[in-house]
């Protein structure tokens, strides 16, 4: 065995890693002395700390972590770009071991590297619905090419689902999810139904019992959708992880939500009826929804900087989805906001909660006493959002503009939304009457009713003449 001394910097290529991360490890445990001129490593020494290194896959992936910032010499680590940039060029977002894009706005994510020999790999990441997920498969690709360029078996780790859920939490949810709190309740429940049961023998039977104790529990079947949604993305990032190797829940069938979906549009008289009840405030905030389709989160948090008069113009920053968007203002919100904005103090929030002067949270209870005031029941404050986007398609507006107003990522959420009322399907099916030369609704309507008489006159002078 050889025992010839190393440099820092043969160390780091024959590692395939930076020279500063060789001084990290040497602070770290590796074996080294100290010269006059410089630091060298004993080529056995070097061996033997890694042989007996028996989690050799972590000691690697923390070799790549480290590597991934400093940008080593290797092959697989020469991806196009560099250090993360914080402008997006082309909703390209570049680091140094290779980049993330889409190739339209609200499509797939694609991961952009180089393999263990040099080639380019680009390739759709199925479960990225966001940048930072796109990232994390990125990294798990490079991660895999690491491994196999090196020759280093990973091992199939084990670990409980209990366990892995506050991985999740800490180091997913709560960083790439403003909605993190959202999964912290629903994973509750998860925990307690699969304890600490390790990942790779969570079964689809054992999920079906799972959803159906939920059912059990009073949730709706949309409800229970939500928890096999979360455990789905948990159990991918296990499998990106190298926890498991197939996710059980692909074997699970969601339940049908169509008939669970709340449709309610309101009328222009109910529009009317539900503003005349309200205050000030909660009025400008119903008029805001129902002419921008903003969520009432997005309403609360707005501040004047955002609201353009002069192109009339919104922009929307804290979004559920995290990315700016922009809405026009028409006539009515245009004169509401200036009606506002002569009443406004020196806060930057349009709706400032009066006591604190911070954004509102909610608006429940003005909101509760407007209904109870106008008489109408099961509107939610979220309907206005619904309302605009039905009236819009009512409208002729097409489905992809609707889509963009509203923020969505994709169509399928925004259909949910675009239902069309009963007065409109009568409507719809009424033009083929007109076609074919039929008479109107109100002369068929006047036929009915004439017919009506006639049998009832009928009816009496029969009775009549028997008696």
């Amino acid at each position: 065995m050889n025992n010839s001394l190393l440099t820092v910097k043969e160390v780091a290529t024959q590692l395939k890693i930076s020279t500063s991360t060789v001084y990290r490890l040497c602070k770290r445990g590796l074996p080294h002395i100290h010269k006059t001129f410089g630091i060298r490593i004993q080529e056995r020494a070097l061996e033997k700390w890694t042989d007996q290194d028996k989690n050799i896959h972590l000691l690697a992936e923390k070799i790549l972590q480290n590597a991934l910032t400093n940008i080593p010499p290797s092959d697989i680590d020469k991806a196009k770009g560099g250090i993360e940039v914080a402008i997006q060029k082309k909703g390209r977002r570049r680091f140094a071991y290779g980049s993330v894009y889409q190739r339209k706005p609200g499509g797939k994510w694609t991961i952009d590297f180089r393999d263990k020999n040099g080639r380019r790999v680009q390739r759709i990441s199925k479960h990225a619905t966001c940048w930072e997920e796109a990232n994390e498969a990125l990294r798990a690709a490079v991660l895999r090419e690491f491994y196999s360029e090196n020759g280093i078996d990973r091992e199939k780790r084990k670990i409980g689902f209990r366990d892995f859920s506050k991985i999740f939490i800490k180091d997913y949810a709560m960083v790439t999810k403003k909605s993190w709190k959202a999964d912290l309740s629903r994973i509750k429940p998860l925990v307690k139904h699969f304890m600490n049961t390790e990942l790779g023998e969570i079964t689809p039977l054992m999920i079906e019992r799972f959803r159906s104790s939920r059912l059990k529990a009073g949730n709706t079947k949309s409800t229970a959708n939500r928890y096999i949604a979360l455990l789905k993305k948990m159990l991918n990032m296990a499998i990106e992880e190298g926890y498991i190797k197939q996710n059980p829940t692909i074997k699970i069938k969601l339940y049908p939500e169509q008939d669970t979906i709340k449709e309610r549009i309101l009328t222009e008289d109910e529009e009317a009826k539900l503003k005349a009840a309200s205050t000030s405030h909660l009025r400008s905030i119903i008029t805001i929804a129902l002419n921008s389709g903003m969520r009432p989160t997005e309403i609360f948090n707005l501040e004047w900087k955002h609201v353009d008069l002069t192109r009339r113009m919104i922009t929307v920053e804290k979004t559920k989805a995290g990315r700016v968007r922009h809405i026009p203002i028409n006539h009515e919100l245009l004169q509401e906001f200036l009606l506002m904005k002569e009443k406004a103090d020196r806060n930057p929030l349009v709706f400032p909660n009066p006591i604190t002067g911070k954004p509102f949270t909610s608006v429940k209870t003005a909101y509760k006493a407007a209904l109870r005031r106008s008489g109408l029941v099961g509107i939610r404050l979220y309907d206005c959002r619904h309302t605009f986007a039905s009236r819009l398609v009512q409208k002729g507006v097409d489905i992809e503009t609707v889509r963009s107003l509203l923020g969505h990522s994709s169509l399928k959420m925004t259909q949910r939304y675009t239902h069309s009322n009963d007065q409109v399907k009568k409507t719809a099916v009424g033009l083929l009457d007109s076609e074919k030369g039929y008479p109107g609704d109100k002369l068929v309507t006047k036929k009915i009713q004439d017919r009506t008489n006639s049998l009832i006159k009928s009816s009496l002078n029969s009775f009549i003449s028997w008696n």
